[in-house]
């Protein structure tokens, strides 16, 4: 996309008027790459939501996640808490963005190179696909948009800096859109149901409930 017109963002978007009420949802996705579950509890709202989610996997070796995710205005991550717990080890991880400066900390450490990020993305979680398509309305019409993300390695618990490609590809009649995904050189077309949820993200999860 040229430079001069490529949206800013750093800019929320407008939220569109159909998501003008907050609503919950629970969805549960297989995970096929771990052969595990996922399960999270959401509380959407017109501009801002929080979720709470269990996954459980089986390879390449076991372990349980447990995360509460919170944004801000736009869809905005304002914190992420994860708790990973292996055969061998638990770890925790503290991740937040001051939604004044835009700045991030890690377990209370300052990430420089997470600055200008707006969005947390959880490793092999389809829940954080969500909230940079809500924020942009990529589920409901054209658009594409170039992202820096704090990207979290599970079970490891490692933030790192990612960027990321979002494009909406088409809306079906049933109200669900394709929009695709892409990082480096994965591209992924993943299939959202009306409340920019991932439905299907072919080679890592599909939804189940």
């Amino acid at each position: 996309m040229n430079s001069s017109t490529a949206p800013d963002p750093n800019r929320p978007a407008e939220r569109p008027a159909e998501h003008a009420a907050t609503r919950t949802a629970a969805p549960t996705w297989r995970v096929t790459e771990t052969a595990g579950l996922e399960t999270s509890w959401i509380d959407l709202g017109p501009t801002s939501l929080t979720a709470h989610g269990r996954a459980a996997a089986a390879e390449p070796a076991p372990y349980w996640l447990d995360y509460r995710l919170d944004t801000g205005d736009g869809f905005t991550t304002r914190r992420m808490h994860v708790t990973a717990r292996t055969p061998d080890t638990t770890r925790t991880l503290d991740l937040r963005r001051d939604e004044t400066t835009g700045h991030w900390t890690v377990d209370g450490t300052p990430r420089p190179d997470l600055d200008g990020a707006l969005d947390c993305d959880l490793g092999l979680s389809p829940l954080t696909n969500t909230p940079p398509v809500l924020r942009h309305g990529l589920h409901l019409g054209p658009g594409e948009h170039h992202f820096l993300m704090a990207w979290i390695r599970v079970p490891e618990l490692v933030v790192v800096p990612s960027r990321q490609t979002y494009t909406h590809l088409r809306r079906h009649e049933d109200g669900h859109a394709t929009v695709r995904y892409a990082s480096g050189d994965y591209r992924a077309d993943l299939l959202l149901d009306a409340d920019g949820l991932v439905a299907e993200y072919p080679g890592l999860a599909h939804r189940i409930a």
